[in-house]
């Protein structure tokens, strides 16, 4: 599933551009488990400023997120979506914004039977990264991905892009005892989204 929502007026920007992959519960907002209520969705400190920095710098910020709390019938496809339009409200209030917005609310193991399959935008497979590169222009080359869990760690070197775990949500637990025996090494670690934009836009500023 996606929402696409483009920059402030509404406008589709075509030229090729980088972009930043960002996980939405545990990095953008507080990992909460499900979020089967608007109300328990509640941004993390600094998060409306790196997605506002990122757009500052010229980055697509893109949410990639799994949602299958849809599938196994935890909630309705449209809360999703209601939740996703707080996050863009939320975000907005302090002048940021979101470029595009993909989501997976499949699993295999649901009950909701047009959401219960075996499918490839599920991350760590990689179906979300590649609609959004043939829907959006990217320069996949200075492309990075974020989240806090290995899973995107796992993601990111599928799609041949970096990943940063951040220490919020699940990362910490991650990172101590899920990363040693993964076989993936993050690009960076970083304490927070702020923090991860913060270090992709210095290593940028550094290569030019």
């Amino acid at each position: 599933m996606r929402i696409f929502t483009g920059c402030p007026g509404g406008c589709v920007d075509r030229d090729v551009r980088p972009a930043v992959f960002m996980d939405r519960d545990g990095t953008i907002n507080e990992q909460m488990g499900y979020i089967n209520h608007e109300s328990r969705f509640v941004l993390l400190d600094g998060a409306a400023e790196a997605v506002a920095n990122l757009n500052r710098h010229g980055y697509l910020a893109i949410v990639v997120s799994n949602q299958s709390g849809v599938a196994r019938g935890y909630f309705p496809l449209e809360l999703v979506h209601r939740v996703n339009r707080k996050m863009q409200e939320l975000l907005a209030a302090e002048g940021a914004f979101l470029d595009a917005i993909f989501f997976c609310p499949h699993h295999k193991r649901g009950i909701v039977p047009e959401f219960t399959r075996s499918c490839e935008c599920r991350k760590p497979r990689t179906g979300l990264f590649d609609r959004a590169c043939r829907e959006m222009t990217i320069d996949i080359s200075n492309s990075y991905m974020v989240g806090d869990r290995c899973t995107d760690l796992v993601f990111a070197e599928r799609c041949g892009i970096p990943g940063i775990l951040v220490e919020t949500g699940y990362g910490l637990g991650d990172r101590q005892w899920m990363l040693p025996s993964s076989g993936i090494k993050p690009a960076h670690t970083a304490s927070d989204l702020s923090a991860a934009v913060h270090w992709i836009i210095g290593r940028a500023q550094v290569s030019i």
